[in-house]
């Protein structure tokens, strides 16, 4: 670049005087002399004498600075033809040539006048003059051309002066026109690229992400621009060195004359100078565009920095929120919970923040130049990742000694509660005896053993254990305990006292009382009175003993044994007929409560008088409130209750209803599917005083959502039902019906459960109903590997699994992610959001994986992609692996 812009500016160029070089007055024909000095020639023109000065000054200048340097200082040589004019032009054309020649002359050819007259005229004049023209350079006076072919070669004049020398004046100027149009420009290209490399070099780097890519597109059009002209520039350059080379091209023979092989120089070096810049600025450029591309990386960086940045920071505020131990099991384990809650929250942010951190250090490994800036958010993520995990850690130890500490507590409090209770049922009567007291000290010695088994022999172990955690309000309540532990023992120490003496030796009765089993022993009066019920009035009342434990076990035992032998009375088609009695039962009421469901809310919602309580968002949204259930009514109450009590009679019937209804069932799928819209709008409306209404009309306890679950509970009360008849029925006529019918129901609701998950699939751009059948779905451990791909990758994958709910269809295996939200404080529900699919016509399957029994591996194009799959048992495995070669089985056959 610097060398184009150094290079020689000259004054003049041909596009300046194009009108004065069409005169012809004077030419520079690319002829040289015997040493190479450029010849200048002045034709015979007839008003020479007429041209201004300016411009005789400006051609003769012109045509001196076109020849090399190296050329020029030979110096030129100048032929005057002025054979068919006087001597006066001849004086007037040495006069004015020696007054204005800007160039070195060598010597001047004049042709003089070929007239006899003139030409004495002109010998005579030379002679005179010859001073007068203050040359220092001889004139030499020619009589004719042949004289000029003694000083000068043909070869390098002009047809005009009897040579061969090719030279077409408009072709000349043609040239010089576009060598100098190309000369300005690559200059002008130059400087372009060199404004550009400034702005480029000057620009300051944005700080946010859409700047710095509108910056990045904008240099690179910029770019591209530039690029455009300057292939522009090589395709201008490259046309005209096709032409001035054209007459070498044209005939082998023809020559270029020096000054033409120096047009061909001077082309050639611009392209040259242009190549040399195109370089330069390309090098410039790579530079200057890795820069910006790496600037856009490090501020998305940045930007998801800050995301991912303000996302962990509020979940670790979150996090440091949940001070609280809880106070009993039950808090404990619903702030296990909401810890466990937690943890799956963060689980998103942390592996979004793991993978920044990853995509930072690659950043590091390419080299990029903020390298100082990358590093430390690299760190400081992984430490927050580091610091939420650690502290999820320490809070799911402090919430489990805390469940530890409360579960021991509510044991020894329960067993203080028992011992207390044991105390205040042995009969008083009965200890008396020596017999009585000796079995009163086995009971009370066999309870005290218990005290072991709970490790509470020592009152104070557990609460010592647990020192570190306790708040003051538990350790109040742990003291507590302690306290009501040790009282309980001295009052069993008390009673084994009394015992023992009473077992030694017999004494006076003597009646003491019984402890209320929540309170102190009270004396009682010393007047013995008679047991009073339990809860009677009075302060000096003696309250009821318990009755003996032993008499309670004996008569379970009898009872029991009573029941068994009725039980072994009733035949197996008594047993059946009440299983039948007990469907038939339950089918009634079922329908009654889906006829009051429909009358008393559905039918309610087009009620003139009801219809402003009705909240805008339940506004013609019936049908996804109540889904088909109108439609499950109608074929309970017309079909199948009445299919059943024909039952009655004939219980082997039954299978056979089932059978008979598979595909009418089949109607639970569509109300199951409907069920989150359903739910999703009761949440919304639920509250509203429409519902409170019409449950007030129909006297229910239950609000509708309740209602609106009796059809999932139904289709799930008919297998249990049949699996008890299947009990009855072992090796029985009607056997085979009962499991055909048993399976039947299972895979309905196998078939709702499947149609349940898939419904929740998000991001699968195809449609699933093209897929064929839904055979399995179910959650897994997958791990991939790959033949292509990055190696670190591979090698992550082989260590970490991936969790993935898989959906085998007949067509296409998908694989899913599965996601829990809460929906406004309710429970969970879960979707299911696209990763990847398999064709099943394109997957072969490894039953058996190495080092675990419950892998399996599914391959694609020849291994070129594995999944390792883990079942969560054997069975489960099995079950797949099944289903998978039924698939593979059956396309096989179909090829076939």
């Amino acid at each position: 670049t610097d060398e184009i812009m150094q290079q020689e500016i000259r004054p003049l160029v041909a596009v300046d005087i194009i009108e004065q070089l069409h005169r012809q007055f004077a030419i520079l024909s690319g002829g040289r002399g015997k040493d190479g000095a450029p010849i200048i020639t002045f034709p015979e023109f007839a008003g020479f004498s007429e041209i201004p000065d300016d411009d005789f000054l400006n051609v003769v200048t012109y045509l001196t600075s076109i020849p090399s340097l190296e050329a020029a200082s030979i110096g030129f040589i100048i032929i005057i033809d002025r054979r068919r004019d006087k001597w006066s032009a001849v004086k007037a054309s040495l006069t004015r040539i020696a007054g204005a020649f800007p160039g070195n002359l060598q010597l001047v050819f004049v042709l003089r006048p070929s007239r006899f007259i003139q030409r004495a005229i002109a010998d005579i004049g030379i002679k005179l003059y010859r001073d007068d023209f203050k040359m220092k350079v001889p004139i030499i006076m020619l009589n004719s051309v042949s004289d000029l072919h003694g000083y000068i070669d043909k070869s390098q004049l002009t047809r005009e002066l009897g040579g061969t020398l090719e030279y077409g004046h408009s072709q000349w100027i043609h040239h010089r026109t576009a060598i100098e149009n190309f000369a300005m420009t690559v200059k002008t290209t130059a400087q372009m690229l060199q404004t550009f490399g400034t702005d480029l070099a000057e620009t300051e780097l944005p700080n946010d992400v859409q700047c710095t890519e509108e910056l990045l597109s904008s240099h690179t059009d910029h770019h591209s621009k530039l690029k455009d002209e300057l292939k522009l520039a090589v395709k201008q350059g490259a046309t005209l060195l096709t032409c001035i080379r054209e007459p070498v091209t044209r005939s082998a023979n023809s020559k270029l004359s020096p000054d033409e092989l120096e047009n061909v120089a001077t082309v050639e070096r611009l392209l040259a100078q242009l190549d040399e810049t195109e370089k330069a600025f390309d090098q410039f450029w790579t530079k200057h565009h890795l820069k910006l591309e790496q600037c856009l990386q490090l501020r998305h960086f940045e930007h998801d920095f800050r995301e991912v940045k303000l996302t962990l920071d509020n979940l670790m505020e979150t996090q440091a929120g949940f001070a609280d131990i809880g106070d009993s099991v039950t808090r404990v384990e619903n702030l296990l919970k909401e810890q466990k809650h937690l943890e799956e929250k963060g689980q998103e942010p942390l592996e979004k923040a793991q993978s920044l951190a990853l995509h930072g250090e690659q950043l590091i490994q390419n080299n990029h130049y903020a390298v100082d800036s990358i590093r430390p958010k690299c760190v400081e993520l992984r430490r927050i990742c580091d610091d939420f995990t650690n502290e999820t850690k320490k809070k799911y130890d402090i919430l489990g000694k805390s469940l530890e500490l409360h579960k021991q507590l509510d044991k020894a409090s329960q067993w203080c509660e028992a011992g207390i209770y044991l105390l205040a049922s042995q009969a008083v009567d009965k200890c008396q005896s020596q017999e009585g007291a000796e079995t009163a000290l086995v009971e009370i010695e066999k309870f005290l053993v218990t005290a072991k088994e709970h490790q509470l022999s020592n009152p104070k172990e557990f609460y010592n254990q647990f020192d570190m955690i306790l708040t003051p309000e538990i350790k109040a309540n742990a003291q507590r305990i302690v306290q009501k532990l040790e009282d309980v023992q001295e009052m069993f120490d008390k009673r084994q006292v009394s015992l023992k003496k009473l077992a030694a030796k017999q004494t006076r009765p003597v009646q003491p009382v019984a402890p209320h089993p929540e309170s102190s022993p009270k004396r009682a009066s010393p007047k013995i009175t008679r047991p009073a019920a339990v809860g009677s009035s009075g302060d000096h009342t003696v309250q009821s003993s318990a009755p003996c434990s032993t008499n309670v076990r004996v008569h379970q035992i009898a009872h029991c044994m009573a029941t068994s032998a009725e039980a072994k009375e009733v035949t197996e088609n008594g047993v059946m007929g009440q299983i039948i009695n007990e469907l038939i039962e339950t089918e009634r009421v079922y329908v009654e409560e889906l006829q009051s469901i429909i009358e008393g809310y559905a039918s309610e919602m087009d009620n003139p008088n009801l219809v402003h309580l009705i909240p805008s968002a339940l506004q013609n949204k019936k049908e996804i409130l109540f889904g088909n259930l109108p439609e499950i009514y109608y074929f309970h109450n017309r079909i199948f209750l009445k299919e059943i009590e024909n039952c009655i009679e004939n219980p082997e019937l039954l299978a056979r209803c089932f059978l008979k209804r598979k595909e009418d069932l089949q109607i639970y799928e569509k109300y199951c599917q409907n069920k989150p819209r359903s739910e999703a709008l009761w949440r919304q409306c639920g509250d509203s005083i429409f519902f409170q209404e019409c449950q007030r009309k129909l006297d229910h306890k239950l609000s509708l959502d309740a209602y609106l679950l009796k059809p999932v509970q139904r289709i799930t009360k008919y297998q249990l039902l049949l699996k008890e008849m299947l009990k009855c029925s072992k090796n029985s006529e009607g056997t085979a019906e009962l499991e055909e019918a048993l399976a039947t129901v299972l895979d309905i609701i196998k078939s709702v459960n499947d149609s349940m998950h898939q419904i929740a699939i998000t991001g699968y751009e195809g449609d699933v109903s093209e897929l064929g059948k839904l055979l399995m779905q179910g959650s897994f451990n997958v791990w991939t590997d790959h033949k292509k791909g990055h190696n670190k990758v591979k090698d992550l994958a082989r260590f970490k699994p991936m969790q993935r709910h898989l959906f085998l269809y007949t067509k296409m295996l998908l694989f899913c992610k599965k996601r829990e939200e809460n929906t406004d404080g309710h429970e969970k529900t879960a979707s299911y959001s696209f990763k990847n699919s398999l064709k099943m016509s394109t997957v072969g399957i490894t039953e058996n994986v190495k080092g675990d029994n419950k892998k399996f591996e599914i391959w694609y194009n020849g291994r070129e992609e594995v999944y390792i799959i883990q079942a969560s048992s054997v069975e489960l495995k099995n079950t797949w692996i099944s289903e998978i070669r039924k698939v593979l089985t059956g396309q096989l056959e179909a090829c076939r």
